[in-house]
C-alpha cells in the first residue's frame, strides 16, 4: 500500500480532525486483532497474526471507506505459552480490553465497526464482548479461518492429513502476503498424531504422549507450504470477507 493510500486508512498517521471527518461521513472502523508475541514454529516471526490482521484490514479498506485503528497484538492465547516470548492475557481481561475499545469507537461516533479477527481462541471472548456493548447492531465479528472460499480453498490445496497452527496452511498464507517474513529452511514438521489429532488444551513442546505434542511450535506440516497455494487461500479469505461484510448480520 503507497504512502497516500495509507493516510486514507490508518488512524495512526491523522489527525483526530481527519479521523472526526471521515466518521463524521460514516467510514467504517476496523480493529484488526491479531497476536504479535505468539510462537509460530521456527520459520515465522511472533508477529505472524498481527501481520495477516493487518494486512487483510489494509486489502478490505481498498474495497470500503474505512478506517484502520492499530492492531490489537495482546489477547487470549494460552495454548501457546509454552513456548518463550508466548503471552496471554487471561479471557476476562481480553474481553474487557474489547469491550472498552469497542464503546469507545462508539462514542466517537462509529456507526459500523468491524472487529477483523485472526486467532481461534480469542473468538468466544470477542464474541461475548460485543454482546455487552451499548449498540451491538454496528458492530460485526469477522474471523478470517472461518469462511466457506476459505474453507473451500483449503480442500483444494491442502496435502497435509493434519495441522492446526504455523502449519501448511498458516505458512502457505504468509508466503503469499509477506514472503520475507519466512524462513522455510528452518519449517518443521510436527510428529503425525497418535490418535485423533489435536484436542483442546496447550501445545506440548516436550510431552511426547501429548495428542498435542509441537516440539517445534508448528502443528502440521509447514514443510509443505507455497505461495501459489497462499495466493489462492488469501484470495478465498478477501472474498470471504467483503462477502461477508456486504451480508447483514441475521
Amino acid at each position: 500500500m503507497t504512502p497516500e493510500k495509507r493516510s486514507q486508512s490508518l488512524i495512526a498517521s491523522m489527525t483526530w480532525g481527519e479521523v472526526a471527518a471521515r466518521l463524521a461521513r460514516g467510514a467504517v472502523a476496523i480493529m484488526p486483532i491479531g497476536a504479535g508475541a505468539k510462537q509460530h514454529g521456527l520459520h515465522m516471526p511472533m508477529a505472524t497474526d498481527q501481520i495477516q490482521a493487518e494486512w487483510f484490514a489494509g486489502q478490505l479498506a481498498k474495497k470500503i471507506d474505512a478506517l484502520i485503528w492499530p492492531a490489537l497484538t495482546y489477547g487470549y492465547y494460552p495454548a501457546f505459552t509454552a513456548y518463550p516470548g508466548s503471552l496471554s492475557l487471561t479471557a476476562s481481561t481480553f474481553e474487557a480490553l474489547v469491550l472498552e475499545i469497542a464503546e469507545g469507537l462508539i462514542e466517537f461516533g462509529a456507526r459500523e465497526i468491524v472487529i477483523l479477527n485472526t486467532g481461534l481462541s480469542t473468538i468466544a471472548p470477542i464474541d461475548r464482548a460485543l454482546g455487552r456493548v451499548t449498540q451491538p447492531s454496528g458492530v460485526r465479528h469477522l474471523k478470517i479461518y472461518d469462511g466457506p472460499r476459505f474453507r473451500a480453498a483449503v480442500a483444494q490445496v491442502g496435502e497435509q492429513s493434519y495441522g492446526s497452527h504455523a502449519d501448511e496452511i498458516e505458512t502457505s498464507i504468509l508466503l503469499a502476503i509477506a514472503p520475507e517474513r519466512v524462513d522455510i529452511a528452518k519449517a518443521q514438521d510436527s510428529p503425525p498424531p497418535r490418535s485423533v489429532g489435536p484436542v483442546d488444551g496447550p501445545l506440548s513442546r516436550t510431552d511426547t504422549t501429548s495428542p498435542n505434542y509441537a516440539p517445534s511450535g508448528s502443528y502440521g506440516r509447514p514443510t509443505l507450504a507455497t505461495r501459489e497455494k497462499g495466493l489462492i487461500l488469501s484470495a478465498a479469505i478477501l472474498a470471504d470477507l467483503e462477502a461477508a461484510f456486504a451480508t447483514p448480520d441475521t
